[in-house]
Order: C-alpha cells, then sequence, then structure tokens
C-alpha cells in the first residue's frame, strides 16, 4: 500500500506542472502553426489568465497558505482552463475581460485610432508595440 501512495503522491506532483505549462506550452505551439484564429484565441487567453493567477498566488499567498486544499482547487480551475472540451480561458476572457474590463476602461486606448499620412487608419498601441521593417 504504501508503493502506490508513494506513486499517487508522485503522479498529483507531476499533475500541476503538466497540466498548467507542459500542455499549454504545446497547445501554444500547435495554435501557432495552425492557420484558425479560434485556437489563438484560446491560448493566448490561457497565459493571460495563468499569468493573472499566478499574480494573484503570490499576493495572497499569506491567505492561500491556510487553505489545506489550494493546490487541488487551483488544479481544476486550470483543468478547466486548459482542456478543449470546456475551452474555459476563452470562455473567461470573452464573458469578463473583454465585456467587463476593455469594453468599459480600455476603450479609449485600445479602440483609439489615428490618421496616419498614407490615409490608412492605424491602432495606436498595436503600432507602438509591433515591430516595424528593420527593427529587429
Amino acid at each position: 500500500m504504501s508503493k502506490l501512495w508513494a506513486l499517487l503522491t508522485h503522479l498529483h506532483a507531476l499533475a500541476g506542472p503538466v497540466v498548467m505549462l507542459l500542455y499549454p506550452l504545446y497547445a501554444s505551439v500547435i495554435a501557432i502553426e495552425s492557420t484558425s484564429k479560434l485556437d489563438d484565441e484560446q491560448w493566448l487567453a490561457y497565459w493571460i489568465l495563468y499569468s493573472f493567477l499566478t499574480l494573484m498566488e503570490m499576493l495572497l499567498q499569506p491567505i492561500l497558505q491556510w487553505i489545506p486544499i489550494w493546490y487541488e482547487v487551483k488544479l481544476g480551475m486550470v483543468a478547466w482552463l486548459v482542456l478543449p472540451q470546456f475551452r474555459g480561458a476563452a470562455f473567461i476572457y470573452n464573458k469578463f475581460v473583454r465585456e467587463k474590463l476593455i469594453k468599459k476602461y480600455g476603450s479609449s486606448y485600445i479602440q483609439h485610432k489615428s490618421q496616419s499620412p498614407d490615409g490608412k487608419t492605424k491602432n495606436k498601441i498595436v503600432d507602438f508595440i509591433t515591430l516595424k521593417k528593420g527593427d529587429h
């Protein structure tokens, strides 16, 4: 019985990195190489939410250490975000981040367009963060 318990403990310790990092990294590479925008949205949303979750976890560490099942709860939440059957990351991003935050607070920054000399409308933020030819 002790060998089974040791095996389960090791599998439990590996589940987090596999679910939270290895599979999303693999799926992100596949998404970049595919022509579909749907999987790009899922994985970009995942990395945004995973970064936010990690940041919140760092800030709330003194409180979270008192919750004995925090790791299991986090693993379950991240599994829901990751698994393609649920597309949880895209759902959370579309439902809360896009609708509540960006449309309410960030629309003036994100959708602020300027007229360029050649007559095309450009997004100032996208222009600022995007590399131009020769800016390697």
